[in-house]
């Protein structure tokens, strides 16, 4: 993925419809939302965190902002933010990140869903929110989000998501929960390729999976085209061996059918794990579009992790996402996009090398670094 050059928070969010009424309008909404953002990356986790850091930073963000009544109250950053569409948000935020950033041919984007968990009110009826993620790999950039409506699950985002992104010429990753067949039609139908692991909840497909592999290990792979590689890591005493094995050329064996878009390969990575001498073995299973190169399988299973690593772990330690208390209405969806903003602000500055926790930190002490990392936003 390649950057752009910048462009600022008012481009992309300045058209969000404003609801509230005229004469309750003390404040622009382009000035909520971008000291909102602001505040955020600076280590804000609510909103009386955001009022504060409005008031610290008023004459620094009198430079970018008309700021015509001053500093919004933290109840105006509530009330506001319980009323915007979040679906207009994140078409904002889309915005940005395509005015941003440019996908490369071969970028590993994973997909994967995340809970908050205390988002929900069980007094008015809401549930806790679950937000589908597009995880930009190698860059460690967040590419979107969708709200799981309702009951429903991961399987009716996961289409919707994938839906409104430009992935052409990138390698789609998702766990089991995604192995749908219109899921992989909707990732062809954007020219990428897909990883998608394979459990029980596809029975026939992953006894299938399974039995053939079972026969190459068997015959050593006699008339199967099949490629292999392999990787060792250890960390902190323990030991990790990952064996990876791919068969190509499957559909008339796995789909005769092709009820499954371009399913041209199947992988299997055996992990060992030595801890204090103790053995553990697990064995998974995945379908797959591309051709004969257990390297690049291999690179896409263990890059999947990554949304896991440095974007799930971060929103729960960094930003105290499964302890936020904010419920009313639509604001636990726009504040989770509003950490999705963050992370890929933080994210894009490289010039600390200190983690995502240790950056917001240093932005609440040292105005000069949070210029660094807001100025060319605003």
């Amino acid at each position: 993925m390649k950057l752009k050059p910048k462009h600022s928070i008012a481009e992309h969010f300045d058209d969000i419809e404003d609801i509230r009424i005229e004469r309750g309008k003390k404040h622009k909404l382009i000035d909520i939302i971008t000291i909102s953002i602001c505040a955020v990356v600076c280590g804000a986790d609510g909103w009386i965190d955001i009022e504060m850091y409005g008031i610290a930073r008023k004459k620094w963000l009198e430079k970018f902002l008309e700021l015509p009544n001053g500093i919004p109250s933290h109840d105006t950053f509530a009330r506001v933010f319980s009323q915007i569409n979040p679906d207009e948000f994140n078409k904002s935020f889309l915005s940005w990140i395509k005015g941003i950033s440019k996908i490369t041919a071969g970028e590993i984007i994973a997909f994967d869903g995340k809970q908050s968990r205390n988002s929900g009110d069980e007094k008015n009826g809401q549930g806790v929110i679950n937000t589908v993620s597009a995880w930009a790999a190698s860059n460690r950039l967040v590419l979107g989000q969708k709200k799981v409506e309702g009951k429903s699950n991961e399987i009716t985002a996961l289409p919707e998501l994938i839906q409104i992104l430009d992935l052409a010429g990138c390698i789609v990753t998702i766990d089991a929960m995604g192995c749908q067949r219109e899921i992989v039609k909707k990732i062809v139908e954007k020219d990428a390729d897909y990883v998608i692991a394979v459990k029980k909840n596809q029975p026939t497909l992953y006894k299938q999976v399974k039995q053939l592999f079972k026969q190459a290990i068997e015959t050593q792979g006699k008339d199967l085209n099949l490629s292999s590689f392999n990787s060792r890591e250890m960390n902190r005493g323990r030991e990790e061996i990952r064996n990876y094995l791919m068969i190509t050329d499957v559909a008339e064996q796995i789909d005769p059918l092709q009820k499954w878009k371009k399913l041209t390969s199947i992988g299997m990575v055996e992990s060992v794990r030595v801890v204090g001498g103790k053995t553990s073995v697990e064995t998974r299973y995945f379908i797959s579009s591309l051709e004969s190169d257990a390297q690049k399988l291999a690179e896409g299973i263990r890059s999947h992790w990554s949304i896991e690593n440095s974007l799930h772990w971060v929103l729960d330690v960094a930003f105290k996402e499964d302890d936020s208390r904010i419920r009313k209405d639509n604001a636990p969806a726009n504040f989770a996009i509003l950490r999705h903003i963050a992370v890929n602000i933080i994210s894009e500055n490289k010039s600390r090398k200190l983690s995502v926790r240790s950056k917001r930190f240093l932005a609440t002490l040292d105005e000069e670094y949070s210029t660094e990392l807001l100025e060319a936003i605003l």
